[in-house]
């Protein structure tokens, strides 16, 4: 052998002594940040792969099916994608007996919803203005809304036990605001009087009842915010205080019944629009032979999944799911349906589904169960695809900028793109990185059953993550 040859075998060598060594400490790093006390005695799913090639960079139980809270979104988003495209819209059909006469005036306004879970009160306000462009002026009889396109579960019974708060939010094929609402607390004028209360927005279907007072300056904040179902409206009852020339305290909640409050919302930006509605509201099937008005466009779907998994929106997810659960015959979508749909689109993009099991859409249900290894798989299908791999890396939370992850993980900021996953006991991060040394991975780590808390077991999520990214690989 040449004195060059053996030079050339010498360098090789050492170059992969070095990567060994490299690759120990990472699995060192990563190791450190799963033992670390925020995660003791919790079930752990961890897998970190090369993005292009695949290969195995770490594993810990990355077969062990967990629940993986909200990294369920996930699979919804990528089943979603699969389906309609980024490009998608769901219509809104709005309809009337019979076309709109000469002096702008209908006899009727019949809404037809197909699930479009992205219908906020902007959205509301820009159908409204396509009637006005119609020509249409005043309606002299009902508002009638059908739902049908879904079933009338609202909740998954898996839910249990449902509260008023806007993660809770009803599922309905007619939508607004994501089925929630603002409630604004301000202090008042003086100590002792009572705080400034608004609701956003201001239908009168949201009937205020407001208890709260104005506290003494420096004192400690305490809200309550509930609301009860009453008949065709709901209360909004708030109580409590905050301290004099303090902040303004925002709280979401959901509603009860999603289409009457998308009814009082459209009824809102009608008269916004200049559209005088004399009829009542009424949720029934559009009349046969309802003449069509317009069918009105909602945002695509790339957007759509970019709202829902930027800010791990619950409502969304579960109205993807039963979207995909429509019959072919214009069934009602349900959670079974739904779910058996997105089960076999993941099958069909060559994802294993063995052990998974698949409750709910958005994983609020703790009857999901999913490993690691699916996670990892479910991004890497899609990430493959150019037809949805745009779409959903832009999707991701940004580590220390944006989304669910604007607050955590500061250090890996613009090299970490990720979901997040949280309940009681459980914490999840699934994403994608680049790590120090140029290399782009892909990740995911499931906890449960932890025992410090869900704060330090985020932290020590987070920890795991700056490992990843870290410099090793």
């Amino acid at each position: 052998m040449g004195q060059r040859s053996i030079g050339r075998s010498w360098l090789l060598l050492l170059l992969l002594l070095a990567l060994i060594a490299s690759a120990g400490d990472a699995s060192e790093a990563i190791d450190q940040a799963l033992g670390a006390p925020g995660l003791r005695g919790s079930r752990l799913s961890v897998l970190v792969v090369d993005r292009e090639s695949g290969d195995l960079l770490y594993a810990r139980h990355p077969d062990r099916p967990l629940v993986p809270a909200s990294n369920q979104k996930l699979l919804t988003a990528v089943a979603a994608l699969a389906t309609w495209g980024p490009s998608h819209r769901f219509e809104t059909e709005v309809l009337a007996p019979g076309p709109v006469k000469a002096h702008g005036e209908l006899a009727g306004l019949y809404v037809r919803g197909a699930g479009d879970p992205s219908m906020t009160s902007e959205q509301w306000w820009r159908l409204a203005a396509d009637l006005r462009a119609l020509g249409v002026v005043r309606i002299r009889g009902p508002l009638v809304l059908d739902d049908r396109a879904f079933d009338d579960e609202r909740w998954h019974s898996s839910w249990q036990p449902i509260s008023a708060r806007a993660y809770h939010a009803p599922v309905g094929a007619l939508s607004a605001n994501y089925g929630a609402f603002r409630v604004r607390v301000a202090p008042g004028a003086k100590v002792g009087g009572p705080a400034r209360v608004t609701l956003d927005p201001p239908v009168p279907y949201l009937k205020l009842q407001s208890q709260a007072q104005t506290g003494p300056p420096g004192s400690q904040a305490a809200l309550t915010v509930d609301r009860v179902a009453l008949g065709t409206a709901e209360q909004v009852r708030v109580s409590g205080s905050l301290p004099y020339a303090g902040e303004a305290k925002d709280v979401y909640r959901s509603v009860a019944h999603p289409t009457r409050y998308a009814a009082a919302v459209l009824r809102q930006q009608l008269a916004a629009n200049g559209i005088v509605l004399e009829g009542p509201t009424r949720r029934a099937p559009v009349p046969r032979g309802a003449e069509p008005l317009l069918a009105f466009e909602g945002f695509a779907l790339g957007r759509i999944v970019t709202l829902f998994v930027k800010n791990s929106n619950n409502m969304i997810a579960e109205a993807l799911v039963k979207l995909l659960g429509r019959g072919p015959a214009g069934e009602p979508g349900t959670w079974p349906r739904g779910l058996a749909a997105m089960r076999s689109t993941l099958a069909s993009l060559g994802i294993d589904l063995d052990g998974v099991r698949l409750a709910d859409g958005s994983g609020l249900s703790r009857d999901n169960r999913v490993s690691a290894r699916v996670l990892v798989d479910v991004l890497r299908a899609a990430d493959r695809r150019f037809e949805m791999a745009p779409e959903l890396l832009a999707a991701l939370p940004i580590a220390g900028r944006d989304g669910t992850l604007k607050k955590r993980a500061s250090t890996t900021r613009d090299r970490l793109r990720a979901k997040t996953g949280l309940l009681t006991g459980v914490t999840a991060l699934t994403g994608i990185a680049q790590t120090t040394g140029g290399r782009e991975v892909v990740f995911s780590i499931l906890a449960n059953g932890y025992t410090r808390g869900d704060r330090a077991a985020m932290n020590a999520v987070d920890a795991f993550a700056e490992a990843v990214v870290g410099e090793g690989w």
